[in-house]
């Protein structure tokens, strides 16, 4: 880190981001950028079209809402009026955060600009009368969104600012159509940021297919391309596969003091786990996972939010672009698939990062974490369960 120079701070750009805003981003109590922040914003509030490969917890989304908000203002100024952007992410619950922290901007301190949020499990007809009246800026999910835009209520001629968040998951979770319509649909000449914590052939054909050729590229995962949160350590636990149950019980009264989130591969397996460990073992979890209604899964991600100490089951539905704070372990119950989810996954936490795995996956386990991480050496490799509850002891000197 020696003599790396430092980010700006957010004041030094005052003659491209309007008084209002900075008076917002200094009430949230930021001063300097992040890296992705310094790197994005010059060129997007520039007008640019950006692709901005970035780890979870980099502070992407202020570096789309601002060049956001200030496109909505310069529209303004030129007495367009309507919808004027629209920022898609993948889940609900990425959308609900990214439109809490744009109100945080626009709220009070941008009177004239207008929001909104568009998804799924919502009131569909408080959504398209908002679109009718002409919200300027669109925070949804693509589903939903384009839903809407097949009607005659939603107007959005008018927009010149197109925001994909997370745009692989887009891809991941059965959006591609949906997204290929609302990208033809939407005006020509306007501006298109792509924000994704990886990058992928879908993003790549995405990128041909929705930006200028002009487009700027740029990627903060620095040298080795990781996407995980920096001093974030990793380790597996190899264990039998009827000891897996028993391990996580064993995990979850170790850190009951803990902020812990814990990934399963399915719906049905959050389900099972969730209901077996609070009926029977009496542990203080939550569950969340994309076959709950709207409601309880908002309500669920408010409690862990706002908790202490909590254990939430999930599904991959809660690993992308959350920014949950003091989260201190991740456990990825099932082995992910490849190694950016798991990178994903953990960067959701600002702990340490632990897998529960099957002897069968033994020999992929070591080039799974050790794929595009210079993290060998953070690694633990542990035998059985009862030395993985030692080692864990010592670490912590017994407490």
């Amino acid at each position: 880190m020696e003599g790396k120079i430092k980010n700006p701070k957010f004041k030094e750009f005052k003659d491209k981001i309007s008084k209002a805003s900075l008076i917002a981003i200094k009430n949230m109590g930021f001063k300097q950028m992040t890296d992705i922040q310094s790197e994005v914003l010059p060129k997007a509030l520039n007008g640019d079209d950006v692709v901005a490969t970035a780890k979870t917890g980099s502070g992407k989304t202020l570096a789309f809402l601002i060049p956001a908000v200030e496109s909505v203002v310069k529209a303004l100024a030129d007495s367009k009026q309507g919808t004027l952007c629209i920022i898609i992410s993948p889940t609900r619950e990425l959308a609900t955060q990214t439109y809490t922290v744009l109100q945080d901007i626009i709220y009070p301190h941008h009177e004239s600009i207008t929001a909104t949020l568009v998804i799924g499990g919502e009131n569909r007809k408080m959504q398209s009368a908002a679109l009718a009246e002409g919200v300027n800026i669109v925070v949804a999910t693509p589903g939903r969104l384009f839903d809407h835009m097949r009607t005659k209520e939603f107007d959005y001629r008018q927009v010149n600012c197109l925001i994909l968040d997370e745009a692989d998951k887009i891809f991941q979770y059965g959006f591609e159509e949906d997204l290929k319509q609302i990208i033809s649909r939407l005006p020509k000449n306007r501006q298109t940021m792509l924000f994704s914590a990886t990058q992928s052939e879908t993003t790549e054909a995405l990128i041909r297919s929705a930006m200028k050729e002009s487009v700027q590229s740029i990627n903060t995962n620095e040298d080795n391309d990781r996407a995980t949160v920096e001093g974030l350590k990793q380790g597996y636990v190899i264990c039998e596969t009827e000891f897996r149950l028993h391990w996580l019980h064993k995990l979850l009264k170790k850190t009951q003091n803990s902020k812990i989130m814990v990934f399963f591969s399915s719906c049905k397996s959050v389900e099972f786990h969730h209901e077996f460990l609070s009926n029977y073992c009496n542990m203080p979890v939550l569950c969340i996972h994309g076959k709950m209604n709207q409601a309880d899964r908002t309500s669920t991600i408010n409690s862990f939010y706002n908790a202490d100490k909590m254990a939430l089951f999930c599904t991959d539905l809660a690993a992308r672009g959350l920014d949950i704070p003091a989260v201190d372990w991740i456990v990825q119950f099932d082995p992910p698939s490849d190694a950016n989810s798991g990178q994903n996954s953990a960067g959701s936490g600002r702990g340490r990062s632990s897998g529960s795995l099957a002897p069968a996956r033994r020999e992929g386990v070591p080039r799974l974490l050790a794929t595009r991480q210079n993290i060998p050496r953070q690694v633990r490799a542990v035998g059985s369960i009862h030395r993985f509850e030692a080692e864990d002891e010592q670490s912590h000197g017994g407490s």
